[in-house]
Parts: structure tokens; sequence; C-alpha cells
């Protein structure tokens, strides 16, 4: 399984802000894996920094949100729903430009020297949510201490010591997991707010729902645009020489950004305040279009490309099955080739037996396009042309669908390996046992990972004991029931690596600034591939 190079095409365009939309094909680097490498001289002034300025930093930072604790206790006192008063009273503005500042001095003494801003930031009464991106960081929370604005926050972080207070005090929108009506409230409480004619605080929104490193914007979230307001763009940008700041899926860990972060001399960090986005009729009525028109616009600003990757296609890298998928794969383009085909998620598991019984009744008879698009019932197009053409190895305009129904069963059930190895020995296996030789072994465990080259024969002699040069499921499964780590061991170690195939990253940190509010019954944009796992 390969991804063969595809040019990129041009994608509908609106009447408003679409005209330099691209659908583009997969960045060449994972958005959601951040790689850091220190070369001596950095590991040096890391050892240094950590023994004199780190721990003083720490520290002050730590009295800081003491010091702004009280402040926050006092004014956040009263119903939380309760409108504004306008004008502020005095004392309010004056505890408002007190954490201001003690929240300045904070990222001060983290590095922070100088925050650039570009730009001017639209009165609330102009555009009632802001949108940023891209989202890489917890320290992107230093736009939102700069403007107080409101943020969108799971319900659990206001129960954190010190922390919740603080963040009470912004008049939040909290997002509950306990009610399940608590998205639909969400949404609602936002039109409220922004409908409010600049009563309400604006309220800063991470429309990508993730961290990404930046180097390209993901797709947006619909939930910030449903309301159909004017919304100011605003883009983040750290030109720092060693990037210690972003925080992925894979890379290092929280506690050790901030310990790297805290250990260099200086931070840099610019914002910049973007023209207000004034939607048009038909953004208005289709919030996925609204989304994916200011994403292109953000994207212009950053000089950056856009893809449709988002938040669900790193399920495929979260789950505990014993198939963990390597750093160069090409099934997350085909997980999101599948969503672009409008193949409900709901009915692909269900229906992955007759799938592979009519897979299996091929007998590894090759079909072209034509037969291809009969089989999965949808018509002919772009995005069936680009997942053909990654079972077509060749190039030669035939493909083998058992290949396809491999990588189905991984996208749609990422943590069952066994089940998808033993739903491919059903289609590879002879008619008599169901046994299969190296090669098929090889085809079927290339497609699991999404990988062009694999080496898989020392793995089969491990489990051919017998020499007999075929094994059946329940050789694989008892071998992988006495030897749970076996990719790690007979896999993983010449990990292969192909052009152009994203890469997957593993589990995830949980981060409560990229809180996904969109309505889980919305129709705006695409449904939930696979249950979301925080």
């Amino acid at each position: 399984m390969r991804l063969r190079g595809r040019g990129p095409r041009a994608a509908p365009s609106s009447s408003s802000g679409a005209g330099d939309a691209r659908r583009l094909a997969p960045p060449g680097r994972n958005p959601f894996v951040h790689e850091l490498r220190l070369s001596a001289l950095q590991k040096a002034q890391v050892a240094f920094m950590t023994l004199t300025l780190f721990p003083i930093r720490l520290l002050f930072a730590a009295f800081m949100m003491l010091l702004a604790w009280p402040f926050a206790l006092v004014a956040s006192l009263g119903p939380p729903d309760k409108e504004p008063e306008q004008p502020l009273a005095l004392w309010r503005r004056v505890v408002d430009f007190l954490l201001k500042a003690i929240m300045r001095a904070m990222w001060f003494a983290g590095g922070f020297h100088r925050v650039a801003v570009k730009g001017r930031q639209a009165l609330p009464a102009e555009a009632a949510i802001l949108t940023l991106a891209p989202h890489s960081s917890y320290f992107d929370a230093i736009p939102v201490t700069m403007t107080m604005s409101s943020i969108v926050m799971k319900a659990e972080s206001r129960d954190i010591p010190i922390w919740g207070t603080l963040i009470r005090y912004i008049r939040p929108v909290f997002v509950s997991r306990s009610d399940q009506d608590s998205r639909r409230k969400t949404v609602e409480e936002i039109k409220r707010r922004a409908q409010s004619d600049g009563k309400w605080p604006q309220i800063m929104i991470f429309p990508e729902g993730t961290c990404t490193n930046r180097t390209c914007l993901i797709t947006f979230k619909p939930g910030a645009f449903i309301p159909g307001v004017p919304v100011q763009p605003v883009v983040l940008r750290y030109p720092n020489k060693l990037d210690t700041i972003t925080w992925t899926w894979q890379g290092p860990g929280a506690l050790k950004i901030l310990w790297l972060t805290l250990c260099q001399f200086q931070n840099q960090v610019e914002i910049e305040f973007l023209p207000v986005y004034c939607p048009s009729e038909e953004e208005k009525r289709n919030p996925a279009l609204y989304a994916s028109n200011v994403r292109c616009v953000m994207a212009k600003a950053l000089g950056v490309s856009v893809t449709d990757y988002t938040f669900e296609d790193c399920q495929l890298a979260l789950a505990d099955g014993q198939l963990r998928l390597p750093a160069d794969t090409c099934l997350l383009e085909f997980a999101r080739l599948v969503r672009g085909l409008g193949l409900k998620p709901e009915n692909l598991e269900k229906d992955l037996d007759k799938y592979s019984e009519s897979a299996r009744m091929k007998r590894g008879e090759k079909i072209g396009l034509p037969e291809f698009a009969a089989y999965l019932e949808v018509p002919v197009s772009d995005a069936l042309e680009d997942m053909f053409s990654l079972f077509d190895e060749s190039g030669g305009g035939e493909i083998d669908l058992r290949e396809y129904v491999v990588a189905l069963s991984v996208v749609c059930r990422p943590s069952q390996t066994l089940a998808t190895i033993q739903l491919a020995f059903k289609m590879y296996g002879s008619p008599e046992d169901g046994s299969i030789e190296e090669a098929d072994l090889s085809c079927i465990l290339k497609t699991a990972l999404g990988v062009s080259e694999l080496t898989v024969t020392d793995l089969f002699r491990a489990i051919d004991q017998e020499e007999k040069g075929r094994i059946t499921f329940d050789d694989f499964c008892g071998f992988a029931e006495m030897y749970p780590d076996f990719a790690e061991d007979y896999l993983y170690p010449d990990q292969t690596h192909f052009d152009n195939c994203a890469q997957t990253p593993p589990a995830p940190t949980p981060n409560g600034f990229c809180i996904d509010f969109s309505p889980e019954n919305s129709d705006f944009g695409r449904k939930n591939f696979c249950k979301k796992v925080d």
C-alpha cells in the first residue's frame, strides 16, 4: 500500500474567500508530530539554565498565579450566567488591569520578554468571536491572558485549585461531559453571547480542536461558525530558533515542554489580528463553508498550506492494538478519503463481513476503477481515484479488493488487531485449512500498517515452528498470545519509509484549551469517523 503522488486539485469555490482554497495532497510532514533535537551546545545551555534560572522562573510563575488568585476570586463572585454590567464598574476595571499586568509579568519571567502584536483587536460589537490558529501549545494561553477573552473549556477545569478560579474570572463557556445535551447548550450559549451587541466579552476559540506543529492548518471544526456572526481571525507565530513550544500528539510531553521553554534565554511570540471576516449569506447557512474560507484566509497570512486531516484521524494511533502504526503510514490518508466518499462509519464495521466475503470470492483477481466504484456503490470521483491509487502499487489500473477490506478493518476498529488479522486470513487463506504463505502475510501486514515495504520473514519463521511453509490463524493467534510485543520485535526495528505518506502519532495529551464543542448531531461538516478518545 502506498501513496502515488497526485497534484493538488482545486476545491469548489464559493462567493466569499474560497477562491484560493485547494484540496492539497497530504503534507510531507505530519502536523501531529514534533521532533525536538538539541545540539551539544543547546544541551549544555539547558543544563546550565536548569541549575540557575529555571527554578527561579518556575517559582516566580507560581507566585504570580498565587498573587492573581485573590483578585480573580473576588471578581468572579456572583452568578456566572449573569450578563456583565455595562459599563464596567471602576473596581472591576482596576482588577482587570491588575490581572493583565500580573499575567504579563508571569510570561515575562518565563522568557517571553516581548510579545509582538500586529493589527488591531476588534471591539466585541465588531466581532464577538476570535478564531485563533494554529493551535500548538498551552502557551497559546498568552493571547487569552492579554485580552481576558472568554474561552470554551471543559467543565472539570473550574474545579482545579487556583487555576479554576482564574478560569472563572474570564467567564468561559463550559462544556460538560456528563450532560449529554451539553454540546447543544454550548453552541446556544455562544450564539447568545455573540448576538449580545458586545455586552459579553469576546470568545476566543481554537477551531482546529487539537494541537499541531504549525506546518499547516488542519480542518476547522464548525462550532465557532454556527452563530453566523463576523469573526476576527488571529494567527500565532513562535519565531524561535529552537522550537520548545510545540506540544503535539507525538513529541515532548507537557512537563518537558515547560522545562525546556523556561531554560531558554528568550522566547518569542507574535500575535497578529487579521481584519474582521464578515460571512456571506451562503456562509451563514453553511458553517462548514464559513470555517473553510476563514481557514484559507489564515493559512495565506501564515504562509502555510491547508490539509483535510482532522482530529479524528489520530484515532488510528490511539488504539491499544498490537499493530501500532509506524511513523510512515498511508492509513491516515485512507481514512480521510473514506470520509470524503461519504461512507457512513456506523455502516462500515457491520458490513465488513459482507465486503470480505465478496473479496474472498475474487481469490486475488484484480479489478479496475469502475468495478471498485460498483463494489462500494459510489460514483467515480476524484476521491475514489485517490483511494484507488493507494492500492494500485504497480500503477497498472488494477487493485486487489482484499487489501481494501484489510485497510478498512483497521480504520473501523484500530484496537482490534486480531479481528483484522482473522478477517484477512479468511480472505487470503486456502479453502482447505485457511492457511497462508509468507507472501500473503507480508501483503496483509503491509496493508494493515499502511506501508509499501515490510520484511516479515523472521516473523513468519518464528510462527512456522514446524517449517511447513504455511501458517493458520490459530498459529498466528497462539504466537501473539505468547509474544504480545511481536510487532516491536519483528516489524518495527526496520521501520520503512516512503514518500508523501503522513505519519501517525501515538496517544495524545489532554488539552483543555482545544475542547470540541461542535454538536454531535449537527449536519455541519463531517461526522466523527471513530469515537473520540480523550
